[in-house]
C-alpha cells in the first residue's frame, strides 16, 4: 500500500531526483534546445517518480496545478539557469500582491549536452519550494508594506497601483487598497511581469542567502 504523499515527502523526494537527475545521461533531451519541452519532460518525468512511490492527486488543465491537493497545493516549475522564468495563469491582479493562491516547486538546471555520447545532462544548480504567501511581486510588495508602514491612506495605494500598471478597474483597485490596509501582504519573493499570463521570474530565490520562513532551498549550488 502507497503511503499519502505530504508536503515533507514532496520536498525530500524532489531533493532526491535532483541528485539523480543530475547525474543520469539523457539521450531523450540530447539537442534539444526548447526550454518548454524540456520542462514537461522533467514535470512528467517528477510526476511519474512521485506516483511510483505515493498516493497523490495529478492536475488536469481544469486545475490549473500538477499538484492540486488541498494539502499539497502545489505547481511544479522547470527552468534553466540561463533565464529562470516561466508563465502561468492569470487569474487576478490580486495575485501580484497576495500571492499565486498555490506553493510552487521550482527546478532549476544547467543543461549540458555531449556530442560524444549524444545525451544531455541536466545539473540542477536549485530547486526551491515557495509557499503561496511568498509567491507575490517582491518590488510591489515591498513598497506596499513601506507605504502602509508610513501611513499611506486608500488614494495613495491606488496611485501606486496605477502607476504600476495593476490590471484591474478601479472599483477593483480600491477594493485592492482597501484589503491592503486592513491587512498587509507578506513580502513576496517574485518578479511577476504583466501579460496575458503572469511571467514569473525566479532569479531572486536562485541568488536568496538568507532564511526565509516559507521559503526553503532543497538545492542550492553556488
Amino acid at each position: 500500500m502507497k503511503e499519502k504523499l505530504t508536503l515533507n515527502k514532496l520536498i525530500d523526494e524532489a531533493q532526491k531526483f535532483c541528485v539523480t537527475e543530475s547525474s543520469f545521461k539523457n539521450k531523450t533531451l540530447f539537442g534539444v534546445t526548447d526550454g518548454k519541452a524540456v520542462g514537461t519532460y522533467i514535470e512528467h518525468k517528477f510526476k511519474n517518480y512521485l506516483g511510483n512511490k505515493y498516493l497523490l492527486t495529478i492536475g488536469s488543465s481544469a486545475s490549473g496545478i500538477d499538484l492540486p491537493s488541498d494539502d499539497i497545493q502545489t505547481d511544479i516549475k522547470v527552468t534553466s539557469i540561463k533565464q529562470p522564468q516561466s508563465s502561468c495563469p492569470f487569474k487576478d491582479a490580486k495575485q501580484k500582491i497576495f500571492g499565486l493562491g498555490y506553493n510552487l516547486l521550482v527546478f532549476v538546471y544547467d543543461k549540458n549536452d555531449e556530442p560524444k555520447t549524444k545525451t544531455a545532462t541536466l545539473n540542477f544548480v536549485s530547486c526551491t519550494f515557495i509557499s503561496k504567501d511568498r509567491t507575490a511581486d517582491y518590488t510591489t510588495t515591498f513598497r506596499l508594506r513601506e507605504m502602509v508602514k508610513d501611513k499611506a491612506n486608500e488614494a495613495d495605494i491606488i496611485s501606486y497601483l496605477n502607476d504600476k500598471n495593476i490590471p484591474a478597474d478601479e472599483i477593483t483597485l480600491s477594493k485592492l487598497a482597501k484589503q491592503i490596509l486592513r491587512k498587509p501582504p507578506k513580502q513576496g519573493y517574485l518578479t511577476i511581469s504583466n501579460a496575458l499570463q503572469w511571467r514569473l521570474q525566479y532569479q531572486r530565490i536562485v541568488d536568496l542567502i538568507d532564511n526565509v520562513q516559507g521559503i526553503t532551498q532543497i538545492i542550492r549550488k553556488k
